[in-house]
Formats: C-alpha cells, sequence, structure tokens
C-alpha cells in the first residue's frame, strides 16, 4: 500500500523543479513511511512512498520493464498476480522482482491499455510510456485507492493519490467549484469526477486516462452485470456463495507483514474474521472499539465473535477528543468529508496499527446483498404508494398540517419525497439535507434548483429492471465509492495501514450481482442468502443483532464538547465573509439543535467541517503542513 505522484508534459518537455516530484511525495508520506522512490525524465517524473507488505526486499518503486522503456508506479495490491506472473512469464517476460507491480508493467507490454481487465484487486497505477511518450492512470473497479489529477495553464498533467500531492504544483489554483461545494452539503461527500477544486478531477472508478500527444482520453474497462440471473437452486447458491466469499477472503491473507481484521460485532466484518480463522493456522488479530454510551457500543457482539473464533482480540472504549478529531480529519481528507463516522475508523485503525500493518474489513456487504435499512424503508414507501393509488402524499401533507413539530416535519418531507419520481424519491431520502435546507444555510451562489442532478444518472443505466438493484448499483457507485471508501482509505493511510475489503471482491461482485433479488432481500429485510451462510460461521447472538452501524455521538458533542468550538467559529468574520453560509440561516439551525427542539447535528457537522477545512486549505494565514517529517531517500533514474 503506497501513495503515488507525479507530473507529465502534455506536449514537449517538462519544465518542472526536479526537486518537486519530492515536494509531492512529502505531501503524502503517512501512506508509505518505508520507503521513497522516483523516476525522473524530461517527459515526465513520477514518485511514490511505499508501505511495504509484499516482497519488502525487491520490490523498491519505480518497476520497470527489460528494457527501461516502461516505468510504473503503484498504489494498492493486486491478488492474482503469481498466476498472471505464471501467464506472462510463458509469454517470454523476464522478471526481476516478485512484487505485484512489476506483473503490471509487463502485463501492459502483452495487453497494453487492456491489462487493468486482467487485475484482481484494487489500485491507483500509473504508467510512464517511454518509447510512446504516453502516460496511463487507471483506477480499480469501485475506486478503493484515490487518484485525482488536474491540467495546468502551461500543459503539464499533475496527478496523486491525494489532493495535498497537487496543491504544492506551482500554478495550482485553490478555486473552489460551487457545484462541488453544494453536492458536499447534499450529500456529505464531493461526488467523482468532480473535487472541491475547480479543474482537479478524481479518476472514476473502472476507468483509465491517457495523455499523449498533447491530448487526453478516458474510457470504462468495467461495470457490474445484474443480469442473466442464477438460476440454480436456493441450495446450491448458498454453497457458492460460501465458496466465493472463502475465496476473496484466501487470496487477500498473502502478506509478508503482520495482520489482522477490523471487528465491529456487526454481520460482514464477522463473516470475514470468521472465515478468516478457518483459513490460518494462528489466531486471527481483531480490533475493535466502543464508547460509553451504550447505543454506540459493539464491543459485547464484537467480543462474543472473537471468542466464537478463538481471536487473538485487541479493544478499547475511547473518549474521542472531538475538537482533535476534527482537526485531524480535516487534514486527512484534503476536501471537505461529511461522514463523521470517519472519528471511529480513525480510532481503531489507529489502535490496529499499534500491532499489524494489515487488516481485512467487512466493507460492502450492505451494497452486494441489500443490507441498508433505508431499501426496506424504501420498498415500504413505494408499496403505501401503490396501495393507496396515489391518494397516499394528499394524506400526508393534511397530516403534516394537524402534527406538531418534528412530527409535522417528518411527514411533510415524507410526502414531498413519495411525491418525486424515480430515481430522486430514493435519493431524496439519503441525502442528508434537502434542498430547503440548503436553501436556508448556503449563499445564493451555491444554491441549485436541481440538488440531485449530480448522481442521479448511477442510478439509472439500461438492463436493470428491479428498481432495488438500480439503488445498489447507483449506492455502489456513489456513496460506496465517495463515502465508505475514502473513509477507509484515508483513515487507514492516515495511520500507516493497508486495509483489504474481501467482500468487494470484483469475483464476488459479479457473483452476488447476478443472484435473483429475492435472494437478497426477502420479507422486508436484506442479506437473506448471506445470512445463512452467516448461520454456519456466527453465533446466534450475533446473527439476530439489529443493525447498528458505526457511528459517534455527534448530536451530543455539539452540544456539549464540541459547543463552543462551534460558537466561535459560526461567530468569526471570516466564517461571516466567507461567502458560502446564509450567517443567520446556520444560526437558527445552531439555535434549535441548542434548544434541543430538532436535532440538525448531520447539517451543523457538515458546516462546522467545511469551514474547518476551509481555514485549514483556503486561507493563507494557516499552515499547510501537518507536521515535519525528515525526507527519506529518493531514486533518481533516467
Amino acid at each position: 500500500m503506497c501513495g503515488i505522484a507525479g507530473l507529465f508534459a502534455l506536449s514537449g518537455r517538462l519544465d518542472a523543479d526536479p526537486g518537486l516530484i519530492d515536494t509531492m511525495c512529502e505531501r503524502i508520506m503517512h501512506r508509505g513511511p518505508d520507503d521513497r522512490g522516483v523516476l525522473r525524465h524530461p517527459i515526465g517524473h513520477i514518485g511514490m512512498q511505499r508501505l511495504s507488505i509484499i516482497d519488502i526486499a525487491t520490490g523498491h518503486q519505480p518497476i520497470h520493464n527489460e528494457d527501461r522503456t516502461v516505468w510504473i508506479v503503484f498504489n494498492g495490491e493486486i491478488y492474482n498476480f503469481r498466476d498472471l506472473r505464471l501467464e506472462l512469464e510463458a509469454a517470454g517476460h523476464v522478471f526481476y522482482t516478485h512484487t505485484d507491480t512489476e506483473c503490471i508493467v509487463h502485463g501492459y507490454e502483452q495487453w497494453g491499455e487492456a491489462v487493468f481487465e486482467h487485475l484482481r484487486g484494487m489500485f491507483g497505477v500509473a504508467l510512464l510510456d517511454l518509447n510512446q511518450r504516453k502516460l496511463v492512470l487507471a483506477r480499480d473497479r469501485l475506486g478503493k485507492k484515490p487518484l485525482y489529477y488536474t491540467t495546468l495553464a502551461d500543459g503539464t498533467l499533475a496527478f496523486g493519490s491525494e489532493l495535498k500531492c497537487l496543491t504544492v504544483v506551482p500554478g495550482f489554483r485553490a478555486k473552489v467549484n460551487t457545484q462541488a461545494t453544494h453536492d458536499y452539503f447534499a450529500f456529505g461527500y464531493v461526488p467523482a469526477p468532480a473535487s472541491i477544486y475547480e479543474g482537479v478531477y478524481k479518476l472514476p472508478p473502472a476507468h483509465v486516462l491517457v495523455a499523449q500527444g498533447g491530448h487526453t482520453r478516458m474510457h470504462r474497462y468495467w461495470q457490474p452485470q445484474f443480469a442473466p440471473k442464477w438460476t440454480d437452486d436456493e441450495a446450491t447458491l448458498q454453497n457458492r456463495l460460501l465458496q466465493e466469499l472463502e475465496d476473496a477472503v484466501r487470496v487477500r491473507l498473502v502478506s509478508d507483514v503482520p495482520f489482522g481484521a477490523f471487528l465491529s460485532g456487526g454481520l460482514d466484518s464477522s463473516v470475514v474474521a470468521a472465515l478468516m480463522a478457518r483459513n490460518m493456522r494462528q489466531p486471527v488479530k481483531t480490533f475493535s472499539i466502543g464508547f460509553r454510551e451504550e447505543r454506540f457500543n459493539e464491543l459485547p457482539a464484537a467480543r462474543a465473535v472473537a471468542a466464537h473464533i478463538g481471536a487473538e482480540h485487541t479493544e478499547l472504549i475511547v473518549e474521542a477528543d472531538a475538537v482533535a478529531s476534527l482537526d485531524d480529519l480535516v487534514w486527512s481528507f484534503d476536501e471537505p468529508f461529511g461522514d463523521s463516522s470517519a472519528i471511529p475508523t480513525h480510532l481503531v485503525s489507529r489502535l490496529a496499527a499499534g500491532h499489524v500493518k494489515m487488516v481485512l474489513s467487512g466493507d460492502g456487504g450492505d451494497e452486494l446483498f441489500a443490507g441498508y435499512d433505508r431499501y426496506a424503508k424504501y420498498q415500504r414507501l413505494a408499496r403505501l404508494r401503490t396501495a393507496s393509488l396515489g391518494l397516499a402524499v394528499p394524506i400526508l401533507r393534511a397530516s403534516s398540517v394537524l402534527a406538531l413539530g418534528a412530527r409535522g416535519k417528518r411527514l411533510s418531507r415524507i410526502a414531498d419525497r413519495m411525491a418525486l419520481p424515480f430515481p430522486d424519491d430514493y435519493i431524496s431520502g439519503v441525502a442528508l439535507a434537502t434542498r430547503g435546507d440548503l436553501d436556508a444555510i448556503l449563499a445564493p451562489d451555491f444554491h441549485r434548483a436541481d440538488p440531485y442532478a449530480s448522481i442521479r444518472g448511477h442510478f439509472i443505466r439500461a438492463g436493470i429492471t428491479e428498481p432495488l438493484e438500480q439503488i445498489l448499483d447507483g449506492d455502489m457507485a456513489t456513496y460506496l465509492s465517495d463515502d465508505i471508501l475514502v473513509k477507509v482509505d484515508r483513515m487507514t493511510m492516515a495511520n500507516s495501514l493497508e486495509a483489504r475489503a474481501p467482500l468487494l471482491d470484483q469475483n464476488l461482485l459479479e457473483f452476488a450481482a447476478r443472484l435473483p433479488f429475492d435472494l437478497k432481500f426477502r420479507g422486508g429485510r436484506g442479506k437473506y442468502l448471506f445470512r445463512r451462510v452467516a448461520e454456519k460461521l456466527l453465533p446466534t447472538s450475533v446473527l439476530n443483532k439489529p443493525k447498528q452501524g458505526f457511528a459517534i455521538p455527534i448530536a451530543k458533542w455539539l452540544r456539549h464538547e464540541l459547543r463552543q468550538r462551534m460558537l466561535d467559529t459560526f461567530a468569526s468574520r471570516s466564517f461571516a465573509e466567507r461567502g458560502v453560509f446564509d450567517v443567520a440561516g446556520v444560526k437558527r439551525v445552531m439555535d434549535q439543535h441548542m434548544a434541543a427542539t430538532h436535532d440538525h447535528s448531520e447539517l451543523l457537522w457538515l458546516i462546522l467541517t467545511y469551514e474547518t477545512w476551509a481555514r485549514r486549505f483556503l486561507d493563507t494565514s494557516r499552515p499547510l503542513a501537518a507536521h515535519a517529517a525528515p525526507p527519506l531517500p529518493a531514486t533518481m533514474a533516467a
């Protein structure tokens, strides 16, 4: 696991300070503190920071082909690299390392830009082809590994694993993207391909970008297919699912360093840990955190699973420093990121990093097997709309007028949601703010008539006939890729820890997508077939535990631990002059929350996080660096 960065001359020669690539790498030293390597060539400079997991001795990057005409920097892991190596050696390619990285170089020689279709794993890749004067950037199928890029006024294409890499490049302009800002407040994240800055983009998952001859082009190399459906009987599909799950876990146990697993006590991480125990000779090292507030504490369930599988279990009840946590998150994410569950993710990553260098996580199970409660809620609303012959909306509107306070507001929002066409009737239920909320807190320049325009297209794809499967597909392309996987990547990498997600294995995903929907969602409950498999692996207490989520008491924090920070921030001159907020509207929201008449915790957290980010990254009086770190020695090659 690493971080990569680079510069490429779209035409002619690269006119850049030779030390710039080192500065870019220094910004992401936390992603790979073990090693640094760079290549400086007249057409481009590429560099990487390495967290050594596989082939520690000879895996130094950049890595090249036999005649040193193709060079690569790579962030990620390729799980089928041994099979690929055998195939490529049989075709005549000569290897000089034992890394998975070198398979991509020779694969590019063999298959060209189609090499990424052969890779099973997670990756952010930059290939520099010197003969063809070409740069190739690629990202894995679901976007587990990040990759940002921008083109500067002088024709230089700059890229990096984090935005930090780009902000140090001369000519970079940190101009806020108003649409991205709106979307952040609507969804809690900035949807790809946009970033918070104008002209700076995230390479979308499953895409390849090629820069050559003064131009760039991009194409998609993969998309999940939900048809044709498997026709095997349920027992057969259950056995096949267990085999796919076990294989996905087994291939991720390849490591030359100590590793373990995140164990939240939920179904997904518990299944992953149990399958690890079945495929390891030594006990699984599991890591869990909890909070003193009972409704946010899953430690008892995690302990039960750890005991059941004979794990070497480490847990910690945390007293999180709310203010320090907010500052840490802002630095790690580079752009506004509003998912407060990043805090426990950061804390459990820090706990695990004290013992191991790599962990397996349970991310992805809800998207693959329809596990979120919101899917059941959406189905109930859809059935109510159908059963009422269209009368549900006016009845709810009338009821909202008669009801008082929060209940009336809730009924009104349900009516508004049911009146919308697909997929807006779903998106409006998972968005963190309505158009009315946004208009109340944001300055006019950030208002939008269509609040869902940036992500709507992901929920409409030909060939998927079941609306809830359209939703699963859309959630994988948006919430999973731009929120969940971003959160896990940044929080683990901030602690120099690698996380692998077996439930998002491409073979498993392709199998699960083609399961009949009734085997994912049955009787108003998700994960039907997945639960049948889990029954063979886990104690009954975990199987029947209500879904809890990985949350923190943010509403309480804003009324207590973060209260003074919020009051000072919202009353400050810089906040008023930011030009982003309707200051009076923000005060109304804050006052209602502080009076406990409303729970505006999500909205207030979004505002506080954005302003903290703006002060750190936009205001010139604030230092950009998190801390001073000694540079690692760089390798220079031509």
